[in-house]
């Protein structure tokens, strides 16, 4: 499946912006069964200065840096991206999660995808012993790694609210874990978490769900959304697995990954400073579309 995608962000200051610097994590991810056809973000104002770099986990960053006085910000990023993720066959199996543990903490490789970078707790993920217990009700002795962490997903979906007016971005997961809400950011926090507290190595997704409306009504413009969700790894066999705990899924063609890290510190699609007084206002408008819709 093309994906063809479009995120436009604006931010609408009550008094002049007189400087403001960027760091935008918007072009989507290369690999794990995505290819990157077209991919460009364009600010207005027009930036001073803009460069482009790798992050510590590969993502793509571009930064700018705005010196034009401005009461209006436009963020857009577009991109054309070929998402091959099949689903996995069911019924869920995988290797026992315990083998998995011990060949993660055995693992020697330093890459990217190596899962030494994922075992340890930060400070949005930190173990917390009432996350660990709710993870190890999933993870029962000898069960097949994959049917384990699709249970978990499906339990913090059915045990948890979604609720954007009860956390922040910088909210820990074990604050919304007590507080039994809180958005897809949230929600992979919290079962990032419970599986590093059982030993597996775990990573934090940021990207793109296409939305599909229902039956007979039209596609709302600027209605899709940005998403977050886990990857974990399974073993040296079946490597890296996505798991969507909002929506009680396992990841195949319907997520576009923008970057992987630890946590949402790591790979926050928008992030920076401002100097400038007075309060600001935050407009995001995203559509994911299949090609063949968008030509039609």
């Amino acid at each position: 499946m093309i994906y063809q995608v479009r995120h436009l962000t604006t931010y609408l200051y009550e008094k002049p912006v007189t400087f403001a610097r960027c760091a935008l994590r918007l072009n989507p991810h290369e690999g794990d069964g995505q290819t990157v056809l077209e991919s460009d973000v364009t600010l207005t104002p027009r930036p001073t200065k803009i460069a482009e770099h790798l992050g510590q986990f590969g993502e793509r960053v571009v930064t700018a840096t705005i010196e034009t006085p401005h009461r209006e910000l436009k963020i857009l990023a577009t991109s054309r991206v070929t998402v091959d993720r099949p689903a996995l066959p069911r019924p869920l199996g995988g290797e026992p999660w315990e083998s998995v543990r011990e060949q993660a903490f055995a693992s020697m490789r330093l890459d990217l995808g190596s899962p030494a970078h994922f075992l340890y707790p930060t400070a949005m993920t930190a173990l917390q012993p009432p996350i660990t217990q709710f993870a190890e009700d999933s993870f029962t002795a000898g069960r097949p790694i994959i049917e384990a962490a699709f249970d978990l997903a499906a339990r913090i979906r059915a045990a948890f609210a979604y609720d954007p007016a009860s956390t922040e971005v910088s909210t820990p997961a074990i604050d919304a874990f007590h507080a039994r809400r809180g958005v897809c950011q949230d929600f992979a926090h919290i079962m990032i978490s419970g599986l590093k507290g059982v030993g597996l190595p775990a990573a934090y997704v940021s990207g793109y769900l296409r939305t599909v409306p229902p039956p007979g009504k039209p596609r709302l413009e600027g209605a899709d959304a940005t998403h977050a969700w886990v990857n974990l790894w399974c073993g040296e066999t079946q490597g890296w697995v996505g798991f969507d705990p909002t929506n009680a899924l396992v990841v195949a063609g319907d997520h576009i990954i923008l970057a992987v890290g630890r946590d949402y510190a790591d790979v926050a699609p928008l992030g920076g400073v401002v100097l400038g007084p007075g309060d600001q206002e935050i407009k995001v408008a995203v559509d994911v579309i299949p090609q063949e819709q968008a030509l039609a």
